[in-house]
């Protein structure tokens, strides 16, 4: 039977470190005020000079998990690339990697599901891989934020949270009868949510994208949060899809070796671990040092577990789950 393995994972950072304190500079806010009410201790923004985009920083983390997997270029059969900042408005960032990997004909799909974008990679690379589609697939998320953030007191409440970053994951088939890689994934959206999280501008749905009139630093072009609604679905919605993610992979929580949630909100994480009663010590948690990189944060976390050697022994089994703009939700269960 084909089982979708995970061969490789890399990830890269913005390379300017901002620490809360940075930002105190910059509108009124506090380290303790951040830390109090998200957890976050610092992220990475890319330069003000220059430019850099997602798929600059997807093509250094899909190189590092290339080399681990022992793939070159030509060996990808399709590219998945979750992002909610593109490089451009079109065409999309997975194009972009896949000129710079030097690549001319290999399809690549770009995923705008903004947090949940790499549990939507993942479960399509599975569904292609199962399918015949495809049997080697890489999975990016990456994302630029800093360069779309309202770094002023009026924005802060978004703008503390995000941080620049990407990682990549190397799937690959293999015939087996072991119950290993990809045992399950449950995917939600519902768009009733939409305005709880978005930006609006620039909109194709208006007679002007960019409206007339309108300044160019209105807070409509900066993304919005209604937080305690976005917290409130988040602590509900991610016990829910945990439990059927189990249920379809046939295991129990006491199976899973290691959570990785995404990175929204150390706090969010904690109710939902404290909701389910997950012990401290199985919650991968890495928001403090960079930020909320939306489809990049799950599999940044599981590069660095794996770095530190917390997971990857065969047998180990792992949940991804995470919640965000669409509303979406979802997780995957996997084993090494």
């Amino acid at each position: 039977m084909k089982k979708t393995v995970i061969r490789g994972t890399g990830r890269a950072l913005a390379p300017c470190l901002v620490t809360n304190e940075d930002l105190t500079k910059i509108m009124d806010t506090t380290d303790e005020w951040i830390q109090q009410r998200t957890g976050i201790q610092q992220r990475y923004w890319i330069p003000e000079e220059g430019e850099m985009g997602a798929s600059d920083l997807g093509l250094t983390a899909s190189q590092k998990a290339m080399e681990k997997a022992g793939w070159q270029p030509e060996d990808i059969d399709f590219i998945i690339f979750a992002t909610l900042s593109p490089d451009i408005f079109f065409p999309g960032s997975g194009c972009l990697l896949a000129e710079k990997l030097g690549l001319t004909s290999t399809p690549a799909l770009d995923i705008r599901q903004q947090c949940t974008g790499f549990l939507y990679g993942m479960a399509t690379a599975d569904a292609y891989i199962k399918s015949g589609l495809a049997n080697k697939v890489l999975v990016v998320g990456g994302e630029v934020h800093s360069s779309g953030l309202d770094k002023s007191t009026r924005g802060r409440d978004v703008a503390v949270l995000f941080g620049d970053g990407a990682a990549a994951v190397c799937v690959e088939g293999v015939e087996t009868d072991e119950n290993i890689g990809v045992l399950a994934s449950c995917l939600h959206a519902d768009g009733r949510g939409a305005d709880n999280l978005m930006t609006e501008l620039p909109a194709s749905r208006l007679p002007a994208r960019h409206p007339k009139g309108l300044p160019i630093d209105s807070e409509r072009y900066f993304p919005s949060m209604n937080g305690p609604a976005v917290f409130k679905t988040a602590v509900r919605k991610l016990p829910q899809v945990t439990r059927e993610t189990l249920e379809k992979a046939n295991i129990t929580l006491d199976d899973i070796d290691m959570v990785f949630p995404h990175q929204a909100n150390l706090r969010i994480n904690q109710a939902f671990a404290q909701f389910m009663k997950i012990d401290e010590s199985k919650m991968f948690n890495n928001i403090q040092k960079y930020g909320n990189t939306t489809a990049a944060s799950i599999p940044l976390a599981l590069d660095e577990a794996l770095e530190q050697g917390v997971v990857g022994n065969p047998g180990d089994t792992i949940l991804f789950v995470g919640f965000g703009a669409g509303l979406t939700w979802g997780g995957v269960a996997y084993r090494f």
